[in-house]
C-alpha cells in the first residue's frame, strides 16, 4: 500500500508540472513599396528578451512571455504615438541555459525602427 502510495505521488508530481508554451502566429499584412526612399532607419537591432525558469529542464515554473518581449522591444526601439513608423525584419528566437538543476529559457526579439517620410 505504501508503495502505491509513493508512485501515485510521483506520477501526479510529474503531470501537474507539465506545461506547454507555444509561439504567437501573427501575421501582419501591409502593401508598402520599401525599394523607394520614401523611409530612413530610425535604430537598427532593436532588441527585446523575456526569461523564464525550468526546474531539471523540463518542468517550467515561468516561461518566456512574448508579450514582455515585445513590451521591451517597444521600449527600447523609442516608437512614438501617433508617429509613422513601424518595426521592420522581426525576427524571433528561442534559445535555453542548462544548468545541472535547471534551466533558464530565453525568448529574444529582434527588429529594425524604420519611420516613413512624406514624398515630394
Amino acid at each position: 500500500m505504501k508503495r502505491n502510495w509513493l508512485f501515485l505521488s510521483i506520477v501526479s508530481l510529474f503531470l501537474a508540472g507539465c506545461a506547454s508554451t507555444g509561439d504567437f502566429p501573427h501575421v501582419t499584412g501591409t502593401s508598402v513599396d520599401l525599394s523607394r526612399k520614401n523611409y530612413r532607419v530610425i535604430k537598427s537591432n532593436a532588441v527585446g528578451e523575456s526569461t523564464g525558469f525550468s526546474l531539471l529542464g523540463f518542468i517550467p515554473l515561468a516561461s518566456p512571455r512574448y508579450t514582455e518581449a515585445m513590451t521591451k522591444l517597444y521600449a527600447e526601439a523609442g516608437l512614438k504615438e501617433g508617429e509613422a513608423q513601424a518595426l521592420a525584419n522581426v525576427s524571433q528566437e528561442k534559445s535555453s541555459t542548462y544548468l545541472i538543476l535547471f534551466s533558464i529559457p530565453k525568448l529574444t526579439v529582434r527588429a529594425d525602427v524604420i519611420e516613413f517620410q512624406d514624398e515630394k
